[in-house]
């Protein structure tokens, strides 16, 4: 595996762009995380003792998500309850560029720090906004986590099998997902006020929205038909052949025959190029009337050889199919391992420890690992200072346990 160093000292293309990041858990450190990745100054203002909660989330006794998603970040202790935090923040907020929040809707305002003070202090400020369902609209008051929009939205009621119930991912994909899009609507501002010389803004971000808009036509769906598609695991409502195949050592392989060529390829591939000619499977459109009968040829075809010999034949015929990996799989992938998908990274904890690498790789602006993710408080007095608080200030502000 490719090793990668810690170099504070490296610069990246957002170089000098500050972020004050207020948010907790996953949405919030997706989108900043993007940014620090590339150079972003982000600074995260943590509630004193705990910090954010997904320090939290550990595995083996160790905060796994935190030293992944907060590397190149600071780190500054604040007790937002204690009389004098928000003028604290709002000096911060003078010196920065972005402002990330993921409090309940509301909640920014009795903390007396609603967008119309922030851009008082900074009318050029950028403030994003995660909620679970957006500021306005008769839900937006409700507490939201992303398993509840990853049913909203119908992607569970999608996702699973037609003999069971709808099935919640595994992963904080729906903050995973509007981390990314946040990221993107960030740039898009901070664009307008570089290149046009813009005012601030303020970006309401869901966790509805983002994932929705991966979902496909589902709407225009039901409006053209009337239909609500059943589940139907781990094959296609669009395309056919497509599923997970048992090989005969136990394993898995995954195939997707999404354009005509592919699935002629396939019947080749499988010793049935009668199907390219059959009435019955002729076009992608009689394949997905009889998706069980296809899949169930490709499935018995696949069941008897071992996944080494499935994935060669494969390969050699240009079939689009790959393994199921776990991760202990992924690990060992050469072209995982070549291409530096995952990286090893020095780590105080485990030695080293691997990551994802920073992505997507940019050829003359790449990002950089120039941090370990910081412990809580570490950089309080080092950003304090830089905001313009005297030693006094910081020490009267330590006294008071405004900060920590």
């Amino acid at each position: 595996m490719q090793q990668r160093d810690f170099d504070a000292d490296r610069k990246g293309p957002l170089d000098g762009v500050r972020v004050l990041d207020l948010c907790r858990l996953v949405s919030g450190n997706m989108l900043t995380h993007q940014l620090a990745d590339f150079g972003a100054d982000v600074t995260k203002i943590e509630p004193s003792g705990k910090g954010d909660p997904l320090r939290a989330w550990t595995k083996g006794g160790y905060d796994t998500f935190w030293k992944a998603y907060c590397r190149n970040k600071k780190s500054i202790a604040l007790d937002f309850r204690a009389e004098g935090a928000a003028a604290v923040i709002l000096k911060l907020v003078e010196h920065a560029e972005i402002f990330v929040e993921n409090f309940r809707p509301g909640r920014l305002e009795q903390m007396g720090l609603g967008p119309d003070i922030l851009h008082k202090h900074n009318p050029k400020l950028i403030i994003v906004r995660i909620s679970g369902f957006g500021q306005t609209g008769p839900y937006s008051d409700r507490p939201g986590f992303g398993s509840l929009v990853e049913g909203m939205s119908g992607f569970a009621f999608r996702n699973g099998f037609p003999d069971r119930p709808p099935l919640l991912p595994p992963i904080a994909m729906a903050d995973m997902i509007a981390g990314l899009q946040g990221a993107y609507a960030t740039m898009v501002a901070l664009r307008e006020i570089e290149l046009k010389g813009g005012q601030g803004q303020v970006i309401d971000m869901s966790l509805l929205e983002p994932i929705l808009s991966t979902l496909g036509p589902a709407a225009m769906d039901f409006k053209a038909t009337g239909d609500i598609p059943a589940r139907v695991g781990n094959r296609s409502h669009t395309s056919v052949p497509r599923d997970v195949y048992t090989t005969r050592d136990s394993k898995f392989v995954s195939l997707s025959a999404s354009i005509q060529q592919m699935a002629e390829r396939v019947f080749r591939t499988i010793g049935r190029e009668d199907m390219i000619d059959d009435p019955r499977y002729r076009t992608n459109a009689d394949r997905v009337q009889r998706c069980d009968e296809v899949n169930d040829i490709v499935a018995d075809w696949v069941a008897a050889r071992d996944q080494v010999e499935v994935l060669r034949i494969f390969a050699e015929a240009g079939v689009t199919s790959a393994p199921i990996y776990n991760a202990e799989d992924l690990l060992a992938d050469p072209h995982v391992n070549e291409r530096g998908v995952l990286v090893e990274v020095p780590d105080d904890d485990l030695g080293s420890a691997p990551v994802h690498n920073i992505h997507p790789y940019m050829s003359e602006t790449p990002g950089g690992f120039r941090t370990r993710a910081p412990k809580l408080g570490e950089h309080t007095d080092e950003m304090l200072l830089t905001a313009g608080f005297t030693a006094e200030e910081i020490t009267a502000l330590r006294d008071k346990k405004v900060v920590s």
